[in-house]
């Protein structure tokens, strides 16, 4: 892991983004949590802001919009929760099931259970 960008930021800048808060709420983040963009950027927005949403214009993980502005994840968690809170953008996780999804019958997965046995 490359540690200059992050040791070479200036803390203040850092404060500054995030508006003095030193972590998200709890709103379910991980690295792997897809975030996706539900509308453009509005005039006076926060510039950071405005880089995310144009970043998740297809769904894209946490950990890749943080290194696509150059932040730490905790930074990045932070202005996530924010247009999470706004409705900018929505969040969900890749393994999380869909809506209406229904699991396979469970008599078939033991029937797939037993054929790769036999295998």
């Amino acid at each position: 892991m490359i540690r200059r960008a992050v040791d070479s930021e200036d803390p203040d800048r850092l404060y500054t983004l995030t508006g003095g808060r030193s972590s998200a709420e709890d709103t379910g983040l991980d690295l792997v949590t897809l975030i996706v963009s539900e509308s453009d950027p509005t005039v006076g927005m926060q510039s950071e802001h405005v880089k995310i949403l144009r970043i998740c214009r297809y769904p894209t993980a946490v950990v890749e919009v943080a290194s696509e502005l150059g932040l730490p994840v905790s930074v990045v968690k932070i202005l996530l929760s924010d247009l999470l809170d706004s409705g900018y953008v929505t969040a969900r996780h890749p393994t999380s099931p869909r809506i209406g999804a229904e699991l396979p019958d469970p008599a078939f997965l033991k029937k797939v259970l037993v054929g790769l046995h036999n295998l």
